[in-house]
């Protein structure tokens, strides 16, 4: 069996594709060369988004699958048909569980809720490639299996709901150093993370599998956390105490001038989210996800402590986030002050 796997190297995908080679797929790379391949994969060098040379280079390939890791608008997918179409026997595109219906109407997340996301232009983008592909599905036969992940991270960082532009790291000094962390809302919200290696169970199983085209699937945990639990449990692994401070996520969003809170948060990690795997589960009846939530986060905050050229500074975010906690604070001296 042939899958060709355009991108392949990243947080969500390397695993997938590991996973895969172990099954004894035959697997490509196409991809840019920006890191290295694999040992005993085959790579294709070129930019997806040159057109003619990725079909010069497939011109005499055919493929049982094709996963499309790095696609994320209407035009990435309309060119991928052009391109694949009686190429492959199933294409399978990635979507996001951030295009499920915000503000939720009930916080039970299955693959027929509706996709609506005023909040968030990425998660915009991912519905109307969805739609692309269903269209070419239905009109033409396109043979397109649609994946929505959630939170999904591979062990390498804690997962966290605010961040700056230079990654998790500074969260992580914020608990060390004992200054105020941010979290959205009062943090009871409830979260999802899904481990990649779990992840790359239910893709793995989707792969060839005749039931799984034109049709959409989301593949997580069926375990939930409060934002709360998610942070302690980091700080829990630091050994130190969390100094939390809540923050509305509106309040965050009109004030995150650098950062696309509006999106992050108020299109996604803001909202209660459970979902219903059974989907999945009815397809690829062994996935399960064996790495449980804390378990992960503190695999995550061990390998950040153990490898320094992880452990990026970043001092604008920090500098917002003490502007955030002294905003909180005089706020509640003026309340305090006016109630005299």
């Amino acid at each position: 069996m042939k899958a060709l796997f355009i991108g392949g190297t990243g947080t969500i995908s390397t695993d997938v594709v590991a996973l895969a080679q172990q099954r004894g797929w035959e697997i490509t790379l196409l991809n840019r060369g920006s890191k290295k391949m694999p040992e005993g994969i085959r790579g294709i060098l070129a930019d997806i988004n040159d057109e003619d040379a990725v079909a010069k280079a497939i011109a005499n390939e055919s493929y049982d699958v094709v996963a499309q890791f790095i696609a994320y608008t209407a035009e990435d997918v309309k060119r991928d048909i052009r391109l694949f179409h009686n190429k492959t026997r199933q294409y399978i595109f990635i979507s996001s569980a951030s295009a499920y219906q915000k503000p939720l109407a009930d916080y039970r997340i299955t693959e027929s809720t509706p996709l609506s996301n005023p909040y968030w232009q990425y998660s915009r983008n991912k519905i109307e490639a969805e739609e692309v592909l269903m269209s070419a599905y239905r009109s033409d036969g396109f043979p397109v299996t649609i994946v929505r992940p959630s939170h999904t991270y591979n062990g390498t960082k804690p997962p966290v709901s605010v961040h700056g532009n230079k990654g998790n790291w500074q969260i992580l000094k914020r608990i060390l150093d004992g200054k105020p962390v941010i979290i959205p809302g009062d943090g009871t919200s409830l979260w999802t993370l899904t481990h990649s290696k779990d992840f790359a169970e239910g893709y793995v199983g989707l792969m060839s599998n005749p039931h799984a085209i034109g049709n959409a699937f989301h593949i997580t945990t069926d375990e939930s956390m409060t934002w709360n639990q998610i942070y302690q449990t980091i700080a829990d692994a630091l050994g130190k105490p969390l100094n939390a401070l809540h923050v509305p996520s509106d309040f965050l969003a009109s004030h995150g001038e650098n950062y696309d809170f509006r999106g992050e948060l108020l299109g996604d990690k803001a909202a209660t989210v459970v979902f219903d795997n059974s989907k999945i589960k009815r397809l690829v009846p062994d996935f399960i996800c064996h790495i449980s939530m804390a378990d992960g986060l503190r695999q995550s905050v061990h390998y950040m402590l153990t490898h320094p050229e992880s452990q990026t500074p970043d001092p604008e975010f920090d500098s917002w986030c003490d502007r955030i906690a002294g905003s909180m604070r005089a706020a509640d001296e003026a309340f305090l002050r006016d109630s005299r």
